[in-house]
């Protein structure tokens, strides 16, 4: 197997945490992880300049999760993760379940048509053409639950139980496309349950959830599946270098153990997110019902008792 590109793999030492946090960056992932905190810094310092606010929260979460991408493919973790099947399935299940929260916490795409610039009457800019996205027929395929939910699952089964899995961890290119893959599978699965951005798709709060536990239960079977085999079930981590010293089996098993328990922290953090943004919209439904009556004088209630006070009339 081919790892050019991901350091010297025959020759790691046995893994420690302090060695996994090693500097050893992707150049693709570097250069897209600077790529997106300067846009997005653009926006917000645009926002600021004509005056209007920009929670700092967003930009908090935007960040952190850009930095999560980094710290899995910048790092020498992402050498580890060519060779041990558990070091990869942290990769997996943070670029594709913790990152993507993250960044949707962020509102991108909001912070995007606020700070772009109109191309003006008859023209198409680059916010034209993010909002034609937005509309478009494609969109709506991609982040309905019924091309989201199946695709979320087969991202575990029909990937490592496959050799499409062994045939992408051959090359770096092939480990990259994986991992953009998880990346943009979080991100349309997520972005209709939990997502600030507008979207095609933004069903009732209870839907969003049902929508966030259909999915989750499958990562926890595919962890199962891993921790209960009997021998090495993906080619790729059978031979474990020796300068690594660890057993292919305990491995694996680690990373069903990996993978079993991602199928929690998320949902949780997910439930966590969907209960405040439900709580802040009843807050501000009941504001606006409350400025709509200090408008007419509450002229529902009025109407309503004097509607009372004429069945009385009447049955007297």
């Amino acid at each position: 197997m081919d790892h050019s590109g991901h350091g010297m793999m025959m020759d790691l030492p046995p893994f420690t945490l302090g060695r996994g946090l090693g500097w050893s960056a992707d150049p693709f992932f570097l250069i897209a992880c600077l790529v997106g905190l300067a846009l997005y810094g653009w926006g917000v310092v645009r926002l600021t300049r004509r005056g209007d606010k920009w929670p700092v929260g967003r930009t908090v979460g935007f960040v952190t999760g850009v930095l999560s991408i980094g710290l899995m493919m910048c790092t020498r973790l992402n050498d580890y993760g060519m060779v041990m099947f558990s070091v990869h399935m942290v990769q997996h299940m943070v670029i594709s379940m913790v990152s993507p929260i993250l960044l949707l916490l962020g509102a991108p795409i909001t912070l995007a048509l606020r700070a772009l610039p109109t191309a003006g009457r008859g023209r198409k800019g680059p916010r034209e053409l993010l909002l034609m996205l937005l509309h478009s027929r494609y969109m709506r395929i991609v982040t309905h639950p019924a091309f989201t939910i199946p695709l979320f699952i087969a991202s575990l089964y029909a990937l490592y139980f496959t050799p499409l899995f062994d045939s992408l961890m051959g090359s770096r290119v092939g480990h990259v496309g994986m991992m953009v893959h998880f990346l943009a599978v979080g991100l349309v699965f997520f972005w209709p349950i939990m997502g600030v951005d507008p979207g095609p798709h933004r069903p009732g709060y209870l839907m969003r959830m049902l929508e966030l536990f259909a999915g989750m239960p499958f990562h926890a079977f595919f962890g199962i599946a891993l921790m209960m085999a009997s021998s090495p079930m993906v080619e790729t981590f059978k031979n474990p270098p020796a300068s690594l010293g660890i057993d292919a089996l305990s491995d694996q098993n680690a990373a069903g153990g990996i993978a079993w328990a991602f199928s929690e922290v998320p949902s949780v953090l997910v439930l966590l997110a969907l209960v405040a943004q439900w709580y802040a919209s009843d807050q501000r439904q009941a504001r606006r019902i409350d400025r709509a009556a200090d408008r007419d004088g509450d002229k529902e209630l009025e109407a309503y008792n004097a509607y009372l006070a004429s069945l009385n009339a009447r049955s007297s």
